[in-house]
């Protein structure tokens, strides 16, 4: 339950402080004293968009600070709002967002006021209702018709998917299999083109690199040559080995160049006998290298990426040739999952066909109680074509209502008051009241366009709502107000010289005074005997 409400600089408000019980709450004030207010600052804690033009004139930020009792532990929350527009949250001391405030206090409190009443005659909310009055059962249910509803949707998605491969499929075949051809033909393999970049440079200057092997090759190990003269250098040395040390030392230096020198020689040799002197050779390598440059630049950048890219194209093209029996595979999933959503459609079906005139049953007694004993309700349940279901079922549900029997029952927009729209609201949450676990209900404007007998009938349903909930109702009426566990009185005082909104807690000769002013607009002896009758009527149920 909602134990405390805190508010400061909330629009008319300076700053009020709301202690509340449990049972049945009124609020009421003359018009434009700031309850309407106090609903406000309630919505903001649970989520509610705000703007600046929340903050009281000349104040600098506006504060909402709300504490609860949840299964025995106390939850508080704040919400602050700038003049500048800025938000600031709070959850449990810890800083918080507007989401985790909506996610944490939203099921707590249900809220009705004239945007709720405006919503009951939108058709699409019916469904929920009755979910509500069916509990877990509808809500299981429905959550297995989603997710066949999703499995469905993905069958039909990756059949029309395939299809519209499939209707590509000879011109793709013919491309994929155009493409395979040509790389099979060029039979590229992985580093070939480094291999050719290596080699094609002794093929284009054969010649010059032979001539030029020859050469050194010549100066270095024909006769009397480089290796001629360090033989000769080393016979020399050899005469004198073992005399100095720092002479032999050199003259190893001497054997190891000699025998290097030697091995260099013989690889110059073998390296100019090795050139392909053939223009053949060389018009070969050119043409190949010109034709693995084609193939990466079609199917690259790389070769590695040319031959990645064959893989991939052998893979679709059997896809592709295979796509018949794909298709046959995907229609069947679409088969079996729009079999399996049926079932789940058809389980969600009966659970509401089955509910449904309970429900309207029960709602026609409660608008009896509510003053309208002669109305018609009825749940009106249409099956819808297949393709025509919605994330909510295969039935579109609706609401039927006529204030007198035998008038004929139409859609709720088209024949009821303000009045009947906010018993008809109030019969609803009648009705769902064991269902709901919201442990408060918070009625703004639920009397609108009723009075007499009808607001004694709307205040004992609410007097009895609160035997299950916690229940705070913004009224009008005198007698609503009479079947209230607790009253707070909101109004405008002046206070040095300026107008402030002042909230008090009334009971006993305050609270009958205030009932009086709803009835009369004064506190005469008249209406205070009224107030009186009315309260104590009220006690006695």
């Amino acid at each position: 339950m909602l134990e405390e409400l805190h508010v400061r600089d909330l629009a008319l408000i300076e700053e009020a402080w709301l202690e509340l019980e449990p049972g049945m709450t009124v609020l009421t004030g003359e018009t434009g004293a700031g309850k309407t207010v106090l609903v406000g600052a309630l919505q903001l804690l649970l989520g509610e968009r705000a703007d600046s033009s929340m903050v009281r004139a000349g104040a600098k930020e506006a504060t909402v600070e709300g504490r609860f009792s949840v299964m025995g532990d106390e939850l508080v929350a704040s919400r602050r709002l700038t003049s500048e527009g800025r938000s600031r949250c709070k959850l449990g001391g810890e800083m918080s967002t507007v989401g985790a405030l909506e996610a944490a206090l939203g099921p707590m409190v249900d809220l009705h006021g004239q945007h709720e009443h405006q919503a009951l005659l939108s058709p699409s909310r019916h469904v929920g209702y009755l979910d509500r009055f069916i509990g877990e059962a509808a809500a299981t249910a429905l959550l297995d018709y989603g997710a066949a509803r999703d499995r469905h949707r993905e069958a039909l998605a990756d059949r029309d998917a395939l299809t519209a491969t499939l209707a590509n499929r000879e011109g793709r075949v013919d491309t994929l299999r155009f493409q395979l051809s040509e790389l099979e033909a060029a039979n590229p393999r992985s580093g070939e083109d480094q291999e050719l970049e290596d080699r094609l440079p002794s093929l284009r200057h054969a010649q010059k690199l032979a001539e030029a092997a020859s050469e050194a090759h010549a100066a270095t190990a024909e006769e009397g040559a480089a290796v001629d003269q360090l033989s000769l250098a080393l016979q020399a040395l050899g005469r004198v080995r073992g005399l100095d040390g720092a002479l032999d030392k050199l003259t190893e230096e001497l054997e190891s160049l000699s025998v290097e020198l030697d091995d260099v020689a013989r690889r110059v040799r073998a390296y100019g006998e090795a050139i392909d002197h053939d223009p053949r050779s060389l018009e070969a390598a050119e043409a190949r290298s010109a034709a693995l440059s084609m193939i990466k630049k079609k199917y690259g950048p790389t070769l590695d990426d040319a031959l990645r890219r064959a893989e991939e194209m052998r893979t679709e093209l059997d896809g592709l040739e295979s796509g018949e029996g794909g298709l046959a595979a995907v229609s069947e999933r679409v088969r079996a999952a729009a079999d399996e959503l049926r079932r789940a459609a058809s389980e969600l079906s009966s659970l509401r066909e089955a509910a449904g005139e309970e429900f309207a049953g029960r709602v026609r007694t409660a608008l009896a109680d509510l003053a309208l004993p002669r109305a018609a309700f009825e749940v009106g349940i249409e099956q819808l074509p297949f393709e025509s279901w919605t994330a909510d079922g295969a039935e579109r549900v609706e609401f039927l209502f006529a204030s007198e029997l035998g008038e004929k029952a139409r859609q709720l927009s088209r024949i009821a008051s303000g009045g009947e729209v906010s018993r008809v609201m109030l019969a609803l949450k009648s009705v769902l009241g064991g269902a709901d676990a919201v442990p408060v209900l918070v009625f703004d404007e639920v009397d609108a366009g009723i009075g007499g007998a009808t607001a004694v009938a709307v205040g004992r349903r609410l007097a009895q709502l609160a035997d299950a909930h916690q229940v705070l109702v913004v009224t009008h009426l005198a007698q609503v107000a009479a079947f209230a566990d607790h009253h707070i009185v909101v109004s405008r005082e002046e206070r040095d010289g300026r107008p402030v909104t002042v909230v008090r807690a009334v009971d006993g000769d305050d609270r009958v005074a205030e009932i009086a002013r709803m009835l009369s607009g004064g506190d005469t002896e008249a209406s205070l005997a009224h107030a009186k009758e009315l309260v104590r009527s009220a006690s006695e149920g």
